[in-house]
């Protein structure tokens, strides 16, 4: 539970001033408050001649009475009691429900507060990081129109395969367009964008189409949907291009698997650069990218006859683009010319490259 409001946190020299969270007021004691949201109460005690007392429950011995230093519920009082627990503080936890207060003794009672304030005051700047988070990053809304793009992905996939499964032109196009790492293949550049069209069987396509629309209307919706589709056509195709260049001798592939994990890649670097100003531990901040390798594993390895190099190289891509992306601020433009210059560029690009694979083809 977040801590809402200012903390009022003491000066060098200065009287230290205690959090209040809530508005039940001080534990037994006449004391002046600071009011935050929240269920908790921490009291400020007076002082005189300079000299700080504390504040003693009504009827208690003023010599050895425990002295109270944070009221609440009973959860908010024993996550605030580990913390004084953490530092070696002596503590107890008293009541029930909502009426439940630590106390401490009166020699250790500053100590405690000072030590509750710095707790308050970062599980405060956590919920602040927290809440910014959820928000749409780099505080800009949303993009529309990635239904557009996940409809132009569905419709160029379902063609290549019709016009695949009938030989159209008197072509083989699994053989003009595919991954085939023989000797030369790398001139061909072509095959790192057609390979992304072809599927091997229904099943694979299904499964692209299925799981291609997911990521890329997630893609969408952060940067824009023609930024977001040519943006995973360049991190698939550049996988595919690496694939080439790395994958031993007769090695043959094709598939959109490819533009989907770079998709994902995307997704998980973006949100891992976006995360890295934040204070957490390194391990919480590399969580995005984690889950995408979890992704990865469990999505694109271990079934025969999976193409698992060039999941892996369009992984890297797509979160090598996304960091880039975090870094550079995208999306730096809400133009929809934009949006539309980059969808022509990704639609001409994919329509060159099978010009060339069918002109080699037949030619």
């Amino acid at each position: 539970m977040a801590v809402d409001g200012q903390l009022d946190l003491p000066r060098c020299g200065a009287r230290p001033r205690e959090l209040i969270c809530g508005a039940r007021g001080p534990i037994g004691c006449a004391s002046s408050t600071h009011q935050l949201g929240g269920d908790c109460v921490l009291p400020i005690p007076h002082s005189n001649n300079g000299q700080h007392e504390a504040p003693l429950a009504q009827g208690a011995a003023p010599a050895t009475a425990w002295v109270p230093v944070f009221s609440g519920s009973w959860a908010m009082c024993h996550e605030f009691g580990l913390v004084l627990e953490a530092k070696g503080l002596p503590y107890e936890l008293t009541g029930k429900d909502a009426g439940c207060a630590l106390t401490t003794p009166p020699s250790q009672a500053l100590l405690a507060r000072e030590q509750l304030q710095r707790y308050a005051a970062e599980r405060e700047r956590d919920a602040a990081e927290r809440a910014a988070r959820r928000a749409a990053p780099n505080g800009a809304a949303l993009f529309g129109g990635a239904g557009a793009g996940a409809i132009g992905y569905v419709v160029l996939l379902l063609g290549v395969a019709y016009c695949a499964g009938i030989n159209l032109f008197g072509v083989d196009w699994l053989a003009a367009g595919a991954i085939d790492a023989h000797h030369g293949a790398v001139r061909e550049w072509w095959r790192a964008l057609t390979a992304l069209t072809l599927h091997l069987d229904p099943e694979h396509l299904y499964g692209n189409l299925l799981f291609g629309v997911g990521a890329g209307v997630l893609c969408s919706r952060l940067f824009g949907p023609g930024i977001a589709w040519l943006s995973i056509l360049a991190a698939g195709a550049l996988g595919n291009y690496l694939e080439l260049w790395i994958a031993p001798a007769g090695y043959l592939a094709a598939g959109a698997s490819t533009a989907v994990f770079a998709a994902l890649g995307m997704l998980c670097g973006y949100s891992w650069r976006l995360r890295l100003p934040s204070r957490e531990r390194s391990i919480y901040r590399a969580t995005p990218l984690l889950a995408g390798v979890a992704l990865l594993v469990f999505l694109g390895a271990g079934k025969p006859h999976v193409d698992v190099l060039g999941h892996v190289l369009g992984f890297i891509c797509g979160v090598v683009f996304g960091r880039i992306y975090g870094w550079a601020g995208m999306p730096r433009s809400r133009r929809r010319r934009d949006q539309l210059i980059a969808a022509s560029a990704a639609i001409l690009l994919v329509s060159a490259a099978w010009a060339l694979a069918l002109h080699r083809a037949l030619n």
